[in-house]
């Protein structure tokens, strides 16, 4: 299943959380936080402005990003958990 994002509307795969901290200390499944940083798979074509035209996104395919903690819709393609969501919730692109 392919899938491509409308207007300003972002897919993201979530990047998987570390194992092991600092302290060497393994975090069970259950304990660990939903993660925060994704991977960008596919971007729309931009937000549509008030005077019909077109802005292009500033993130794109292959950016490393942060994104707000509930953000996106969640949805599983080939067996594997990504995001949807616009482009507002992501808070930045790591550099």
């Amino acid at each position: 299943m392919k899938v491509r994002p409308l207007r300003d509307r972002v897919l993201v795969k979530p990047l998987p959380e570390k194992e092991v901290v600092k302290g060497g200390i393994i975090i069970p499944d259950t304990a660990k936080e939903k993660p925060y940083e994704g991977e960008v798979v596919a971007v729309g074509n931009g937000r549509v402005l008030e005077d019909g035209t077109t802005q292009a996104l500033e993130v794109k395919k292959g950016d490393k990003v942060i994104y707000a903690k509930y953000a996106g819709t969640e949805i599983k393609i080939e067996g594997e958990e990504h995001l949807l969501m616009r482009e507002e919730d992501i808070l930045g692109i790591v550099i």
